[in-house]
């Protein structure tokens, strides 16, 4: 069974940084793409960015290009966002999700099988 969970949420101030971590298991984690979205109070869930399996193809949405990167550390199969320069307009509940593709092929990445529980991100000073 395909089990995500996520942490390193919590509260940041605009221009600081937090770096989520996703520990992935129940299934062959170097062999499927995996990425994180977001969701914001009254707002669709989205896409961030992902990771390839095969290649490490990275992909990001517009608004976090240049400053959040994403990682996938496959020895441990864990999968990292560092988010820097943070913005208020980053506030959501991030999640992990995988099987799926990379890039996602609809804005909330419905087409993802196994999600995580989330953690939440506040960017407010």
């Amino acid at each position: 069974q395909v089990q995500l969970v996520e942490s390193g949420g919590g509260l940041a101030q605009p221009g600081g940084s937090l770096r989520l971590s996703c520990a992935a298991s129940g299934y062959a984690f170097s062999n499927y793409a995996i990425g994180w979205f977001r969701q914001a109070p009254g707002k669709e869930r989205e896409g961030v960015s992902c990771v390839s399996s095969s290649l490490g193809t990275k992909y990001y949405a517009d608004s976090v290009k240049g400053r959040f990167t994403i990682s996938r550390d496959n020895a441990k199969n864990t999968v990292y966002l560092q988010m820097n320069s943070l913005k208020p307009e980053d506030t959501a509940v991030y999640y992990c999700a995988t099987l799926g593709p990379c890039p996602w092929a609809t804005l909330g990445g419905i087409e993802y099988e196994s999600w995580g529980q989330g953690t939440q991100v506040t960017v407010s000073s």
